[in-house]
């Protein structure tokens, strides 16, 4: 069997790693398409578990647009998948570069299998542009695994047939339990008197004033005397300048670049309180038992809430900062890990979910669609 995996951001590489591994040590040929937008975080990445890109369209320019980056990719991989014709063509997730990636593929008729498909907040202004990606990709995908129950009956809703659907779990939980169980060392010193908040936040719709109020919150949270807090900054400075700006002079925060997974898996490990607006953090932290606040409108991780570690705050600064200190003052429990996300044998399940389901269309010629 011929793979193919389209890897955009760092994340999509770290969920896809063990189903590549997984295909490679079954003897399948697997490749990995990068679209290189996100050079040295993706490049960070893809190092950190050996892997090295089949291809590389090298789409990284500044300040470049959604729909520029879509146009990209589409262009950049069709001459390829026209050539290898693999017999799926996987995308992880929500990115616009999956998304380009899938119609891409439709265009070829090349399968599409949809890793993590289904998640929904069923709010299209939140998380964006990440909610149309997924509900496109939805359109196109013949294979849908869905990390939850909770996910594939929104795809069930959504009218996509059952025998379409395996819900498989979150290859990200794979990688994760994988990269703790080497208990990796922090990237910074941690005072043992002090507990560990972790603060990431990216999303696109809380950039400029959502930001701002967290950055605020933050800011006057890192004056407990017993907290210290380590913010990873994004690479977007639109993402990074409000926190950078308001926790500079703060002696008890650590600003850091972007860090390689094991350094966050390191820092996740050890925290007794994580805020984000990353889903994929939701899902880590959960599967740790790490409490995590959620600074977002929406969810579209509901099981992170289930499990009872998690919390939907918003980014209203009086709200997170009440929430966070609701945390901190009460009395240490011991971490409550959950399943929800899944188990650490999630790539097992999709590779045979793959090897079991090759649609017609794999078999089709690409001129078949072709003017």
């Amino acid at each position: 069997m011929h793979l193919a995996c389209v890897v955009g951001t760092r994340p999509e590489a770290i969920k896809l790693f063990p189903v590549i591994q997984a295909a490679r040590a079954a003897g399948h040929r697997c490749d990995i398409l990068s679209t290189g937008q996100h050079r040295e975080m993706l490049d960070q990445a893809l190092e950190g578990f050996a892997l090295r890109a089949t291809l590389d369209l090298g789409l990284m320019r500044p300040g470049q647009g959604l729909s520029a980056l879509a146009a990209g990719v589409m262009a950049g991989l069709d001459p390829w998948l026209v050539a290898e014709r693999p017999d799926w063509l996987l995308v992880q997730g929500d990115t616009t570069s999956a998304m380009a990636g899938a119609l891409a593929g439709f265009h070829a008729r090349i399968p599409v299998a949809h890793v993590e498909g289904g998640l929904r907040s069923h709010d299209l202004d939140a998380p964006f542009p990440e909610e149309a990606n997924r509900a496109v990709i939805g359109r196109l995908a013949r294979l849908h695994l869905a990390p939850t129950e909770t996910a594939r009956q929104n795809l069930l809703r959504e009218g996509v047939p059952g025998g379409a659907i395996r819900v498989t779990g979150n290859t990200g939980v794979d990688a994760l339990l994988a990269v703790a169980s080497e208990a990796p060392d922090p990237p910074v010193t941690l005072d043992p008197a002090r507990r560990l908040v972790l603060v990431t936040a990216h999303r696109r719709e809380s950039q400029a004033a959502g930001l701002q109020r967290l950055a605020r919150a933050m800011a006057r949270l890192a004056s407990r005397p017993d907290v210290q807090m380590v913010v990873p900054l994004h690479r977007n400075p639109l993402a990074a300048k409000p926190l950078a700006e308001a926790l500079a002079d703060c002696r008890s925060v650590t600003l850091l670049p972007p860090q390689n997974y094991r350094a966050f898996v390191a820092l996740l490990c050890r925290a007794a309180l994580v805020i984000t607006d990353s889903g994929g953090v939701q899902e880590e932290a959960a599967t740790l038992g790490v409490p995590v606040l959620v600074a977002r409108e929406e969810t579209d991780r509901p099981e992170a809430m289930d499990a009872g570690t998690t919390l939907l705050v918003g980014t209203g600064e009086a709200g997170l900062l009440a929430a966070a200190h609701r945390v901190l003052d009460a009395p240490p429990k011991p971490p409550r890990p959950s399943l929800a996300f899944g188990d650490g044998r999630d790539a097992p399940r999709i590779l045979a979910a793959l090897e079991s389901a090759r649609p017609v269309e794999a078999r089709l010629p690409a001129m078949a669609v072709r003017p």
